[in-house]
C-alpha cells in the first residue's frame, strides 16, 4: 500500500472536505446561482464554496504558505518559498450541465517548482496524488504513463477553445485535423486537470491544449512527471509548461513526434 506523507494527507483531506459540498451541489445543479464570469467561463456557488473550504483547510495546516487560486487570484504568504496553486472546480461547464467529469486540483509550488499535486474526481472517488521523487498514484495504485510507441495506435486528449475565447480557432482546428489523421482518435473531456491525470494513468496517451492557466495544470505537471511522462510548453519549447500555457504531454516515445506533428500544423498555410 502506498504511504502518503503528511503533506499529501493535508492536500487530500482538504480536497475531500471541499468535495462533500460539491457533490451535494451537483445533485441540485439546476438550482445553483450562476453568474457569467467571461466567455464560456462561469463561476458558480459551488466554485466559491469549494475555494473557501480549500483555502481554510490548507491555511490551517500550513499557515505561512501563499495562494494562487482561480477565483480569488494571488495572495502572498509569510513563507515566500511556498505557494498553493488551486482550481476548486475544474470542468465548471460540465458541472453546470450535469456532466460528471470535473475535479478539484491542488498543486504545491516550492521555490518556483511544483513538488506535490492532488487531483480529486469526486463522482468516481478517484484521488490522483504525487510528490516529487515519490511517484504518482490513484488512490493506492501506482501510476505509469502508457507504453505505446506509435501515434497511429494512440488516443490523444485535448481542450477545444470556446466560441468567443482568445485562442486562434483556425490554428487550433489545423492541429486537431493533424492529430485526428495520425491517431486512433481524439477525446475532449472538458477538464484539463483531469486530462493530465489521465495521461499520468495511461488512460490516454497524450494531451495538448492552448491557453491554460497555472491552476489548470500545476498538479497535473507533477503527476505526469512522477508517472514517467513528459509535459512541456508547446509553442516556446520551454521545459516549464506554465511559462506559456500552451501545453503538450505524453510518454517518452510519443512526446517528440506529437509535438512535431502539432508544430507543423501550426505553421501558416503556404509558408515553409
Amino acid at each position: 500500500m502506498a504511504v502518503r506523507s503528511a503533506l499529501i494527507n493535508v492536500m487530500t483531506a482538504a480536497a475531500l472536505k471541499a468535495a462533500r459540498g460539491m457533490i451535494r451541489d451537483f445533485g441540485e445543479v439546476e438550482q445553483l446561482q450562476v453568474s457569467v464570469k467571461g466567455p464560456g467561463d462561469f463561476v458558480t456557488q459551488a466554485d466559491l464554496k469549494a475555494e473557501k473550504v480549500l483555502r481554510a483547510e490548507l491555511a490551517r495546516a500550513r499557515p505561512g504558505y501563499g495562494f494562487l487560486m482561480e477565483e480569488s487570484g494571488a495572495t502572498p504568504g509569510s513563507d515566500n518559498r511556498h505557494r498553493w496553486i488551486v482550481d476548486p472546480l475544474d470542468g465548471t461547464t460540465n458541472f453546470l450541465h450535469g456532466i460528471p467529469q470535473f475535479c478539484i486540483s491542488i498543486g504545491l509550488e516550492r521555490d518556483g517548482e511544483i513538488v506535490a499535486g492532488v487531483v480529486y474526481e469526486p463522482i468516481r472517488d478517484e484521488m490522483f496524488w504525487g510528490e516529487k521523487g515519490q511517484g504518482a498514484y490513484v488512490n493506492d495504485r501506482r501510476l505509469r504513463v502508457s507504453a505505446r510507441r506509435q501515434l497511429s495506435e494512440s488516443v490523444i486528449a485535448t481542450g477545444i477553445p470556446t466560441i468567443r475565447g482568445k485562442i486562434d480557432r483556425e490554428l487550433y482546428m489545423r492541429t486537431l485535423g493533424a492529430v485526428m489523421g495520425a491517431t486512433v482518435g481524439v477525446r475532449r473531456f472538458g477538464a484539463a486537470a483531469l486530462d493530465l491525470a489521465y495521461v499520468a494513468a495511461g488512460r490516454v496517451d497524450g494531451f495538448w491544449e492552448f491557453g491554460l492557466q497555472p491552476w489548470d495544470m500545476a498538479a497535473g505537471i507533477l503527476l505526469i512527471r512522477e508517472a514517467g511522462g513528459y509535459i512541456t510548453g508547446l509553442t516556446d519549447g520551454k521545459h516549464d509548461p506554465m511559462a506559456s500555457g500552451d501545453v503538450i504531454a505524453a510518454n517518452d516515445h510519443l512526446h517528440l513526434p506529437l509535438a512535431a506533428l502539432i508544430k507543423e500544423a501550426m505553421k501558416t498555410p503556404g509558408r515553409t
